[in-house]
């Protein structure tokens, strides 16, 4: 079983990445399209797999870093595409992926992770100081991006200025770059699980398997978004058919784009490893912001159109609650099935309200 998962996580990559290359920019019958969304899935089970292994070889917590900036790296080219194809609805997609990606991560994945870890162990147990830093950026990240362009004056609607969009961009990086050298250099052990690691028998990945699963975890994660941009047409008619708000395909793309690292995180979470499934969720969170903002910012000196990044009433309050339930759940370093699930029906309430404003 093992060797036929290794197997086809070695060969489904190409096989999709060549299939996207075929599709690109072509009107696909259905038959085609339920293959790609076959190879979709495919890519995210292997995407997880060659992460996982290259996470064993480099250790936590540089491991479930390498996942979350390849991720986001991606993201930001998608989301990049996305814009300089315009339509309707490009002005405000950077904010409604991000705002997504952070809502899902602080609260869907960080969610099922303590579920699952809860349900086995009664208890979830992480580093407080750890999961508490990566907190605190992800809030400060979130407001300087994105609260902040809703109350500023100097520019029309919820946009910054040029000024002030530089700045946001050169703090969010400065900020994220800190972050990872707090969490992989100066204060490592804050980021280490507390319990000792539950599957320590599995075998240790030569330097060589390292360097291969990391090319086609980039390969896979490639894969991933570019068929997720191949369907982002279909996702636009399925979001207007069922008549749900255009905002809603930020929420659908930062979905499909998220499921590596929900699936890695719960997985540790099963291993009773929840403090590597907090850093892959938050990591995610301050990655996809501190890197999406300054990419951004950079491409709308060419790209046409305003660029809108100030969240709405209904969006800051659920970013408040997130702020407010996470500090919560974190202060005591310890979790239980009451604190997966507030921050589950947070995560519920925020897809509900977006598909239903």
């Amino acid at each position: 079983m093992g060797t036929s998962l290794n197997r086809a996580a070695v060969v489904l990559p190409p096989i999709a990445l060549g299939v996207l290359v075929a599709v690109w920019g072509r009107d696909l019958p259905i038959p085609v399209e339920v293959v790609v969304v076959a190879l979709l899935a495919g890519s995210v089970l292997a995407a997880v797999h060659h992460a996982e292994v290259v996470a064993h070889r480099v250790g936590e917590p540089f491991g479930s870093l390498i996942l979350a900036v390849a991720v986001t790296v991606i993201e930001v080219g998608l989301i990049i595409t996305l814009m300089v194809s315009g339509g309707s609805g490009t002005a405000t997609l950077a904010r409604d992926t991000v705002f997504a990606a952070v809502m899902i991560t602080c609260n869907g994945i960080a969610g099922l992770s303590l579920l699952v870890t809860a349900l086995r162990s009664h208890v979830a147990v992480f580093n407080a100081e750890g999961t508490g830093a990566a907190l605190a950026a992800v809030i400060t990240l979130a407001t300087m991006s994105m609260v902040l362009p809703t109350f500023t004056t100097s520019a029309p609607a919820p946009e910054f200025t040029g000024p002030q969009l530089a700045f946001a961009a050169t703090a969010s990086l400065t900020l994220y770059a800190l972050f990872v050298v707090v969490q992989n250099v100066r204060h490592r052990e804050y980021f280490l699980p507390v319990t000792g690691p539950a599957e320590e028998h599995a075998k240790f990945p030569s330097l060589r398997q390292a360097l291969a699963s990391l090319v086609l975890l980039i390969v896979a994660l490639v894969a991933v978004v570019g068929l997720a941009k191949v369907e982002s047409g279909t996702i636009e008619a399925g979001v207007a058919k069922f008549g749900l708000p255009h905002s809603f395909v930020g929420v659908v793309i930062a979905v499909l784009i998220l499921l590596p690292e929900t699936l890695a995180a719960i997985r540790n979470a099963r291993r009773d490893q929840v403090q590597i499934s907090l850093n892959l969720a938050l990591g995610s969170a301050i990655a996809s912001i501190g890197l999406t903002i300054p990419a951004i910012a950079v491409a709308s000196i060419w790209l046409n159109g305003p660029l809108i990044l100030g969240l709405g009433a209904t969006q800051i309050v659920l970013l408040a609650l997130t702020a407010g339930v996470g500090i919560l759940t974190v202060m005591p370093g310890r979790a239980t099935l009451l604190q997966a699930a507030v921050h589950l029906s947070v995560c519920a309430a925020f897809l509900f309200l977006a598909a239903s404003p």
